[in-house]
This record gives structure tokens, C-alpha cells and sequence, in this order.
């Protein structure tokens, strides 16, 4: 298993931040290797995503949710098996630190290639830069699933 860790801090009150984080078909505007999202059910996604030059489809179940402050998945089935969580700290009333976590295995030989030179933790890290730009240029432009999943 490889694990991930990066965090970063955004201008914008930890209600927007995590409002965009939970408007799940909007992740490709923001995660490059994810091709779509489908919000199946309010704990239930579909995920196709592009990795090293293959296509993968996978689900994964929202296992904890909890508004403002943090969202945890598991890869349920398919041909990805990741877990992660993401969780928002507010720092001021318009700063916001967003901290991504993500566990994963790595298949064949370019992934374990990939895992072993550290190429998960750069395409994070531009993620959450990406995160970070979409999230402080379009501020508040909808609502996110406030629901609570313990």
C-alpha cells in the first residue's frame, strides 16, 4: 500500500471549501487523472479515471462524512483499491486548511514504478493547487451534499 499525504491552505471559509470538495462530479475541473464522477447515491460513486495511460473504472463508498470537516472513502469495486480522507481545519474566517490523505495500491509495473519514485505525492500536491484555484476563483457557487454519514 502507498500512502499520500498533503495539505494545503486556501482563501476561502472552510463552508465553501468543503461545499466545492463535495460536488463530486466537479472533480475532473480540479483532478487531472479523473475522467467523470457519477454520484450514484449520497454514499455510493462511480469513478473512471486515467492513470499512467490506462483507463480504470471503479466505485467507491463514502464511509464518513461529516460537514466542514472531513469526507472518508473506500474503494469498493473495480480496478482501483484505494481509501482516503480528506479534512478541513479553519484557520481564519476566509482561510481554510484542506489535508488529503489517500491510500492506495499500486497495479503493474508503471504504477509501482510511479508509487516508488513518489509521482502519487507530486499529482496530489498539483491537485490540491488546483483544488485551490478553482476554489478561490469561483468562491461560492453552489452547495455540496451536507449530509452526515457516521
Amino acid at each position: 500500500m502507498t500512502q499520500v499525504i498533503e495539505t494545503i491552505d486556501v482563501d476561502v471559509p472552510v463552508s465553501v471549501a468543503y461545499n466545492q470538495w463535495t460536488r463530486f462530479e466537479d472533480f475532473p475541473k480540479f483532478l487531472d487523472e479523473v475522467d467523470s464522477i457519477t454520484q450514484v447515491t449520497d454514499t455510493l460513486t462511480e469513478w473512471t479515471v486515467t492513470v499512467a495511460g490506462q483507463t480504470r473504472t471503479f466505485e467507491a463508498e463514502i464511509t464518513e462524512q461529516h460537514p466542514d470537516e472531513r469526507v472518508a472513502w473506500n474503494s469498493t469495486g473495480g480496478e482501483a483499491d484505494h481509501a482516503g480522507v480528506v479534512t478541513f481545519h479553519r484557520l481564519e474566517d476566509t482561510k481554510t486548511r484542506v489535508t488529503v490523505q489517500l491510500d492506495w495500491e499500486p497495479k503493474g509495473l508503471l504504477e509501482h514504478l510511479g508509487a516508488a519514485v513518489g509521482v502519487a505525492g507530486h499529482a496530489v500536491k498539483k491537485d490540491l493547487g488546483n483544488f485551490k484555484q478553482l476554489v478561490e476563483s469561483e468562491g461560492q457557487t453552489g452547495q455540496g451534499w451536507r449530509g452526515d454519514v457516521e
